[in-house]
């Protein structure tokens, strides 16, 4: 039973595997018409990204936030399919298992794609879905590249290849008011990297992973949903939200024009006054 006084961070068992997540805002369980903002990270992030945004959607809501397997304190175990169908599925089996209702899916970057493929498998548990600079349109990774994963120290060639972008560059890539870059940043990003087990499990992730939804699949979603875009996103450019609104029926697009592709760190404020207005 969940203590609703206080926020929890804990782990439940997913398909074998430890998905750690955190609750916030249970001094709002007795409000009436309680909503519950679910918040799904992007791809090489975690539950950190929304450290910014939490506080503002937590005095008025209660927050389930996911750390997707393998990243940040989830398992990395290499007998998970780590597809974005069964992200889903993780997303699914922990809001049944916490008993929680009336559900807003919050989804950033890759979490955008996750939380439209939650929408399309359950759709009767979700009642808007905010995309915030969603992935969107991307197919499965090439066959070579496949084909390579399958090398014992393929692993390796990932791990070199993302210590050479560095974690500053990265950062300086996604963020466009770099004056936000602080060592409490560059620390968060950095603590899950430290380990070569992710690595192993993103070389799997090259296989598992399926592909973003079609356009026939998004144009079959009915749910509200708002987008929200950094115009001067580097990574998921303005262009995809722009076909993601035309695809969504119910969607309606927001953006920013001097924000970038990590506007949970940039723009929290404007992101929960637009979230407030949306429901």
């Amino acid at each position: 039973m969940i203590n609703h006084s206080e926020t929890i961070q804990s782990t439940y068992k997913v398909s074998g595997l430890d998905i750690y997540y955190e609750l916030y805002g249970f001094h709002n369980i007795n409000k009436q018409d309680t909503k519950v903002f679910v918040l799904i990270h992007g791809f090489l992030s975690s539950c950190f990204s929304f450290r910014r945004l939490i506080p503002f959607i937590a005095k008025d809501h209660i927050v389930l936030v996911i750390d997707l397997p393998p990243f940040g304190k989830s398992g990395k175990h290499l007998n998970f399919k780590y597809s974005y169908d069964n992200f889903a599925n993780v997303v699914i089996s922990l809001i049944g298992h916490l008993d929680l209702k009336n559900i807003y899916l919050v989804g950033h970057s890759m979490g955008g794609q996750i939380a439209l493929y939650v929408t399309k498998k359950k759709p009767e548990l979700v009642q808007k879905v905010i995309l915030l600079c969603s992935s969107g349109y991307l197919g499965r990774a090439n066959p070579h590249l496949i084909f390579s994963s399958y090398f014992p120290f393929f692993y390796l060639y990932v791990k070199r290849h993302l210590a050479r972008q560095g974690i500053m560059n990265s950062l300086i890539s996604v963020v466009h008011n770099q004056k936000l870059i602080d060592e409490e940043m560059i620390n968060g990003y950095k603590e899950p990297f430290l380990k070569d087990e992710i690595f192993r499990a993103l070389t799997k992730m090259i296989r598992d992973r399926e592909g973003d939804l079609s356009p026939t699949d998004l144009q079959k979603i009915s749910a509200p949903i708002l987008l929200i875009w950094g115009e001067k996103d580097k990574v998921v450019p303005l262009s995809v939200g722009e076909r993601l609104h035309q695809d969504l029926k119910e969607s309606i697009l927001v953006t920013y024009p001097e924000a970038g592709h990590l506007i949970p760190e940039e723009i929290p404020e404007h992101i929960y006054d637009r979230i407030s207005n949306f429901i």
